[in-house]
């Protein structure tokens, strides 16, 4: 029988609802210094004393593939998902990687298991370049269930407010895709309904993709970056677009991974549902100039910026 996320027990309308009704609450307390706040990738602020330079901050979790890693009792690599979630939210906007600091709240403290996490999360700041600055560890019996935990953590970055992206997308500029390393860490509520807990591939690291972004930053080649997380390709390429322009995507330009088809198979999910939840085999996706998008060969060529008609992803050819 076919399922949808509302049937794994997310209710998306209610999280979009609660969105709406935080917004105003967030921004009435925002200042001169606020560049970008709710709804960004990451949020913005210019320093006080130098306005022409703005700290990006990003916060995240694991979500429930952290239910995932204790069924195969393997916690070594979800750290890495942390550090990625984060760092490659503070990515879209440019900046330069800088600090990180991790929670975790524990039923009960292991020094095995949680020296296990930490060091995944090294891991992870090590491929992010962020330093691991410190954190905080609780244990909190009543709250957690026995032997479960919860993972957060936050990452803050630099960038000047001149070099911010996403900056000067325009009809015409070409939108590539980086590969992601597979589920990435949104989506468990769903996946963990479809195909056996056991299974090794959905403890797959999420990529970081600081190493391989850095390099097209610093030649300028980029407009703008989308992270392709909770809602897919089908909500997060738009998030970088400015008002007027639409996204159009090829979906004959690349083909799903076999985790992906095997999820859809297995789980009878809608096409709709399926790019409205994961990421389907890109991670990232690039607004480049089309002069430019030749010098990253390494991408995946998927569509293009468009002027907007009615939605803000269209999929189809692109001529």
């Amino acid at each position: 029988m076919a399922i949808d996320y509302t049937q794994a027990g997310v209710d998306i309308a209610a999280g979009e609802e609660t969105v709406q009704r935080l917004t105003p609450l967030a921004t009435s307390t925002y200042d001169a210094n606020v560049r970008t706040g709710v709804g960004s990738f990451a949020a913005a602020y210019a320093l006080p004393q130098d306005s022409s330079q703005l700290l990006v901050s990003a916060t995240d979790g694991v979500g429930t593939k952290l239910l995932v890693a204790l069924a195969q009792n393997k916690v070594d690599t979800i750290g890495i998902d942390l550090v990625a979630m984060i760092a490659n939210d503070l990515l879209t906007t440019g900046a330069q990687p800088l600090f990180f600091l991790d929670y975790l709240a524990m039923d009960k403290l292991r020094p095995d298991q949680a020296t296990q996490i930490l060091a995944g999360i090294v891991a992870g700041c090590r491929q992010a370049r962020l330093a691991l600055i410190g954190g905080e560890t609780a244990e909190m019996p009543g709250i957690y269930p026995a032997d479960h935990f919860d993972l957060a953590g936050f990452g803050v970055g630099q960038v000047a407010a001149a070099e911010q992206l996403p900056a000067g997308i325009q009809a015409g500029d070409v939108l590539l895709g980086l590969p992601s390393s597979g589920l990435h860490s949104n989506g468990f509520s769903l996946v963990r309904q479809v195909l056996p807990i056991t299974d090794g591939a959905l403890l797959t690291p999420t990529r970081i993709y600081e190493p391989v972004v850095r390099p097209l930053l610093d030649q300028h080649l980029l407009h703008g970056l989308a992270h392709i997380t909770g809602g897919g390709l089908q909500e997060n390429v738009p998030r970088m677009l400015p008002q007027g322009l639409a996204a159009r995507i090829d979906p004959a330009a690349w083909t799903w991974p076999a985790i992906f088809t095997r999820l859809q198979h297995t789980g009878g999910l809608s096409l709709a549902t399926m790019r409205q939840t994961f990421n389907l085999g890109i991670g990232m996706v690039l607004a480049v100039a089309p002069e430019k998008a030749t010098a990253i060969p390494a991408a995946i060529r998927l569509g293009a910026v468009v002027p907007r008609t009615q939605a803000a992803l269209e999929w189809g050819p692109v001529a």
